[in-house]
């Protein structure tokens, strides 16, 4: 590499208020076009904003989950620029006096984990949407949808300390983690309820001064943030290669052609026209307040890795994986309950079986981070308990487990209701299973001659024949016993 790589990540992220950021209107996603308005969000003159106190409770909230120093005093003002989506031509936002600073996020990385510097958040109020009849170069023209003018928005801006599109691209993972085990943000990136834009320069290694800087706006993928940053590494790298100068411009990401192109020029904080909102008073936050808010922080999700591992003995990988939601993580831990009842603590073993089954069946019906598909699981965390306790005490083998596992879904009956009613009880009277094994030798003349010749592999042939002629319910342990009974004989 004969360049290093500088990128800052500014994230924006709708927070799950009920109500917009300065007045009363619903936040409801995907309600027809301009149902959700009115005048104050509409921007009609003589209309006055309230501040939506969940909103900073919120913005609170993040600060303190991201290590932030919170501002007591702070305020907002008026950003002015023009587009269509704006009613107002300015947004309100904060500027040189925002809710938080100063704060950090770990992310990991090959090796470990690696600290980045959160430089503010601030809060702000969305835009609306603009919906072109074609794409955005040939549409003959474009709508305005409002819905989303005036809902709650939260910016936090990194530190220029990210050294890698793919570091780049952890960070959104734990940023948007954070978000959703805090509850404040739905972390839909197609739906934008969370979006990023990302600065780019390149600098010899060793220098001190950044290089000239560009912006890729609205990156909606960790996907696409990472193979934004990827083609515009090169492109930059190869520019100044030739000699040529980076110029300091906004650039867009077509995901389809997996190349950035020039926006617009890149406007400097003295375009926008800052100046204090006249129709605001000043916010002060006091320190029950904010103390009242650390307080009730949940268990955020690299916290709660760590111990998984320390208390259930599982794999970082696991732990990982179970992790990518609060909801997720609520689940492993109530199936892990209730497969040791009263108290007791369940050992290492049943703690790695209920991981097993969800990370190999569970997230195959629900996805891991929609917090409601888990809450809604066809299959709640007693009922896979139950399914992996009839395992445990032999009444079915693994074989029927994943059988009724797929009827659970299904029916949404506990595993004992289906096992009981369709007669899936596995068998364990080796009188019988060794009938059927005498049954399978007699009828397997090669597989007796291939195990004389040496061929071990023969054995397991023999295995699965009585498996199949018990239709799986054969305990599998008689069976290979009385297998390698017979065997050694022969």
């Amino acid at each position: 590499m004969t360049w290093e790589v500088v990128i800052g990540l500014e994230v924006h992220a709708e927070l799950t208020t009920r109500t917009k950021m300065f007045c009363g209107c619903p936040t409801t996603f995907g309600a027809s076009p301009n149902t959700q308005t009115c005048p104050i969000c509409l921007g009609m003159p003589g209309t006055l904003p309230v501040i939506n106190r969940r909103a900073i409770e919120f913005g609170v909230r993040t600060a303190l989950a991201f290590n932030c120093r919170i501002n007591t005093a702070c305020r907002f003002a008026r950003k002015h620029y023009y587009y269509p989506d704006m009613p107002k031509n300015f947004q309100i936002s904060q500027y040189e006096e925002p809710l938080a600073e100063d704060g950090w996020l770990e992310i990991d990385v090959q090796g470990g984990t690696k600290r980045i510097g959160i430089q503010r958040l601030h809060m702000e109020e969305d835009v609306g949407k603009l919906i072109h009849d074609g794409t955005l170069e040939t549409a003959p023209s474009s709508r305005v949808d409002f819905n989303r003018a005036g809902v709650p928005l939260m910016e936090t801006v990194s530190k220029p300390e990210l050294r890698s599109p793919e570091e780049a691209a952890a960070y959104l993972r734990a940023f948007r983690s954070v978000l959703m085990y805090l509850g404040v943000c739905d972390g839909n990136m197609e739906e934008g309820s969370m979006r990023c834009d990302a600065n780019i320069s390149l600098r010899r290694p060793g220098a001190t001064e950044l290089g000239t800087k560009v912006e890729i706006k609205n990156l909606n993928s960790f996907r696409n943030a990472q193979r934004a940053l990827e083609f515009e590494v090169k492109r930059q790298a190869q520019a100044l290669e030739a000699g040529e100068k980076i110029v300091q411009e906004t650039r867009l990401f077509d995901a389809d052609k997996g190349y950035t192109r020039s926006m617009r020029s890149k406007e400097y904080a003295h375009d926008y026209r800052y100046f204090p909102e006249p129709d605001l008073v000043p916010l002060k936050l006091e320190g029950a307040f904010v103390d009242g808010i650390r307080a009730a922080l949940p268990e955020l999700a690299r916290a709660q890795q760590q111990r998984f591992v320390a208390q259930y003995g599982l794999p970082a990988y696991d732990a990982g994986i179970l992790t990518q939601s609060r909801a997720l993580a609520g689940y492993y831990e109530a199936a892990v309950s209730a497969l040791a009842p009263g108290g007791s603590t369940a050992s290492p073993a049943s703690a790695k079986a209920v991981a097993n089954w969800i990370m190999s069946e569970l997230l195959r019906v629900v996805p891991g981070d929609d917090e409601r598909a888990i809450a809604e699981s066809p299959v709640p965390p007693a009922h896979l308990a139950g399914l992996i306790a009839l395992i445990d005490d032999g009444t079915i083998s693994g074989k029927i487990a994943k059988d009724v596992f797929e009827k659970m879904v299904r029916s949404r009956e506990d595993a004992r209701t289906i096992v009981q009613r369709e007669g899936l009880t596995q068998v364990a009277d080796t009188g019988a299973i060794a009938a059927i094994v005498d049954q399978v030798i007699a009828a397997n003349p090669k597989a007796i001659a291939d195990f004389k010749a040496g061929k071990t592999a023969a054995a397991k042939s023999l295995v699965g024949q009585v498996m199949k002629a018990t239709q799986g319910k054969a305990n599998p342990a008689i069976v290979n016993t009385l297998i390698e009974e017979k065997l050694a004989k022969v």
